[in-house]
């Protein structure tokens, strides 16, 4: 069991591996943890340092990448050490960018009706935790969808609200989903790919790779989220 928990004191968490404890005694229990001495770190056979660092504004970003960087290991045949270095040119870019891109992106996302942030399946926590960033920094509403799924749950939103989507590109099934946006004239702002009909696009390097992208692509919803804050 590999148990992830930043601060290592998540309650559920924590629970969870107690009780597994008691119910599986012979496996094998991992922590992925941002601080050590912690009570998971007691429970567990081994932990994994996330590295992240001390997150001083005390939301999970940089350790949620670190999270997924970590989990990314366990898969057969992912390079590592190469996706990161990737995602550190992205990530440095768009950090160095900002100034150019996130007044706009700010602006087209911050509705009235609050944000919605679509994303493929397999990168499903990109849209959770941009949303998350919303909810848990400037406290607007905000929510998550999956590209497929949209078109049978949110796109009812689009004729009744004033409907602002950030969509992570990559899903084959983005199609039918900007055939709706585009006639119910919502605003889109795309990150990491060219789609029509955009009200502003961002790109980064190495953006056409999908470990880059899941491992960057919360950066622009995050700075978003800060930028928000910071003026409320």
């Amino acid at each position: 069991m590999i148990a992830v928990s930043a601060s290592g004191g998540s309650a559920e968490t924590v629970d969870a591996v107690r009780r597994l404890r008691a119910t599986a005694p012979r496996a094998r229990f991992v922590a992925l943890s941002n601080r050590a001495g912690t009570e998971l770190e007691s429970l567990c056979d081994l932990t994994v340092p996330m590295l992240a660092g001390e997150e001083r504004g005390g939301v999970a970003c940089r350790s949620f990448q670190h999270t997924l960087a970590l989990l990314l290991a366990l898969e057969d045949g992912t390079d590592v050490p190469a996706a990161l270095d990737r995602c550190a040119e992205a990530t440095a870019y768009l950090l160095d960018t900002r100034d150019d891109w996130l007044p706009a992106v700010s602006d087209a996302l911050l509705g009235p009706d609050g944000t919605h942030v679509v994303a493929p399946a397999r990168r499903l926590s990109s849209a959770l935790q941009s949303a998350l960033m919303l909810r848990e920094g400037p406290r607007v509403p905000a929510y998550a969808c999956e590209t497929a799924d949209w078109s049978h749950v949110d796109v009812y939103l689009t004729r009744t609200t004033d409907y602002r989507m950030l969509l992570l590109t990559g899903s084959r099934w983005e199609e039918e989903l900007l055939s709706w946006v585009h006639q119910r004239g919502s605003t889109l702002v795309a990150v990491g790919g060219d789609v029509p009909g955009a009200t502003v696009t961002v790109r980064y390097p190495h953006d056409e790779d999908d470990d880059v992208r899941l491992l960057t692509e919360t950066l622009v919803a995050e700075l978003v989220a800060a930028r928000a804050w910071a003026g409320s």
